[in-house]
Order: structure tokens, then C-alpha cells, then sequence
């Protein structure tokens, strides 16, 4: 015991007050986040009355469950959560396999465009989706299959999956390039063929990388709000980020607001539950990857 005592670091008080206005921000950003995100959800099991009074936090006629459900059921947010769980699925699914190939054999390969297409794919992040929507509408509009419930779901689909390319890639890219080549060199021996390596040994070691851009990707997608409030022309196609703001919008008339918490709550959910299981494995995908060789 007295031994780890003596190898024990001494605390560096310099260092730590130097970095005490950091962490009195970050403080106070976490105390006003938890009382913020802590009424909403006081809110959500309260009534509109009690909101209004005052007295979301005190609870005088009990917990309202039937918030959720009546939000569930008549304020169409299954429907809404349905649609963005559906863009946010499909979308991730089809960007890792467009993306984990496109990285890796970007990161291996020396060819005449390997160095173009870098940089073209950087410049793309940078590009402000406003500038290209318009123009994306017009020519979807003109080919008229927007009036298609099936067809502008998947031109949603799309957008969602080729606007997240540029950065997904860029993101695998660099996780492949921190992988050791020797894995690649042990597989050769054994006569693995290029394609077999990938599938069979880097793809699961990318699986860090991968899980981590997975959610990055995924929660993007699910609180998308402009390009689905241009494309979504109906309430069947609409998903949670533009269907809370219909909701907001017809507050005036319903005046349920304690409905609307709910909605918000059930909304924020996927998000907080995937940074809670998976925060390890967030962080293990942004600082890690591999053996550097």
C-alpha cells in the first residue's frame, strides 16, 4: 500500500487551476442542460394547466402517463418516428457499405485520382446543403415523382446517403490508414486475395471506426430538418425533426403542450440512448485504430 502510495502522481495544482475556468464552464453547462432537459421531462408527464401555473415540477394531479400515448397515437409521432428510424436505418446501412471500400481502398491504393478524389471529397463536406437542394429540387420535380409516396421516399433515402458520403469516407479513411499493413502482409501469405482481406480482416477491425461514424451518421439523419421539410410534401413521409415542427405549429389551435413534451421526450430518446450504451465505443473509434505500421 505505502508503495503505490509513493508512485502515486502528485497533484499538479497549477496545472489545475489554470484549467479551473474550463471546467467552470463545462459545469455550468452540464447543471443547465440536466434542469433544462429535467423539465422537459417533468413537463411531459404533467398537464398544460400546471405548465402554465407553474407547477410542472410539483405534480399536483399526479403523473400523466397518457401524455406519451396520446402523443404516440393522435399527434401522428409514430408516424414520424417510424419515418426517421426508416431514413436513419437504411441510410447508415447503405453508407457503410458505399464508404468502408471506397476508405479503404483509398487508404491502400495508390492510383492517378487517389489524390483527387481526397480532395474532392474534403471540399464536398464544405459545401452548405442550401446550395444544392434547390437546384436538386427543381430537377426532381421536373422529372414529377414527387407526387410518388414510394419514389420521394427514396429520393429522401438518397439525399440522406449521398450527402453523408464526403464525410463518412473521409472519417473510414483515416481509421484505415492508422491500421497496420502487416495484417494485410500475414493474409497475402496465407493467400488471401485483396478482396477476402478486407471483408474478412480490416472491415472487422474498422469496427471501432465504423460504429462510431454509424452514429455520428445516425444522428444526423434523425435530426435532419431542411432537406426532408423540402422533400417530405406529407404527413406519411415527414420524419421527427419537421414533424415536431408542425406540431409547435399547431400548438396555437390545440394548445396541448403537455402533449408536445411527450412528443419531445420520445423524439430525444434514440439519441440519448445511443450515447449511453455506446460511449465507449464512440470514444474508442475517434482516438483509436489500430496498430499504427
Amino acid at each position: 500500500m505505502a508503495t503505490a502510495k509513493q508512485y502515486k502522481d502528485k497533484v499538479n495544482w497549477k496545472k489545475e487551476l489554470r484549467l479551473a475556468p474550463g471546467y467552470l464552464i463545462l459545469t455550468i453547462w452540464v447543471i443547465f442542460t440536466f434542469v433544462l432537459l429535467g423539465w422537459v421531462l417533468a413537463a411531459s408527464f404533467s398537464t398544460t394547466k400546471d405548465i402554465f401555473a407553474g407547477k410542472a415540477l410539483e405534480f399536483p394531479t399526479g403523473l400523466h402517463f397518457e401524455n406519451y400515448i396520446k402523443a404516440w397515437t393522435t399527434s401522428n409521432v409514430s408516424v414520424f418516428f417510424l419515418n426517421s428510424l426508416q431514413y436513419a436505418l437504411i441510410s447508415c446501412t447503405a453508407l457503410v457499405i458505399i464508404c468502408a471500400p471506397a476508405a479503404y481502398v483509398l487508404s491502400r491504393f495508390d492510383f492517378i485520382a487517389n489524390k483527387f478524389i481526397q480532395t474532392s471529397l474534403v471540399s464536398a463536406m464544405g459545401v452548405p446543403a442550401i446550395m444544392i437542394i434547390l437546384p436538386l429540387f427543381t430537377l426532381i420535380a421536373r422529372m414529377d415523382i414527387l407526387n410518388n409516396p414510394l419514389a420521394n421516399r427514396a429520393v429522401l433515402i438518397f439525399l440522406y446517403i449521398g450527402i453523408n458520403v464526403p464525410y463518412t469516407t473521409i472519417f473510414l479513411l483515416t481509421f484505415f490508414s492508422n491500421i497496420s499493413h502487416s495484417f494485410e502482409e500475414a493474409a497475402a501469405i496465407d493467400g488471401c486475395s485483396p478482396m477476402k482481406t478486407f471483408w474478412k480482416i480490416m472491415l472487422p477491425m474498422a469496427q471501432p471506426g465504423i460504429i462510431t461514424v454509424t452514429i455520428f451518421n445516425f444522428i444526423n439523419i434523425w435530426n435532419e430538418y431542411f432537406i426532408s421539410l423540402i422533400f417530405a410534401n406529407s404527413d406519411s413521409l415527414r420524419p421527427v425533426a419537421v414533424g415536431l415542427y408542425s406540431m409547435i405549429s399547431s400548438m396555437k389551435y390545440t394548445g396541448d403542450w403537455a402533449g408536445m413534451f411527450a412528443a419531445v421526450i420520445i423524439v430525444f430518446l434514440p439519441t440519448f440512448i445511443l450515447y449511453i450504451f455506446l460511449s465507449e465505443k464512440i470514444i474508442a473509434g475517434v482516438t483509436g485504430g489500430g496498430v499504427k505500421g
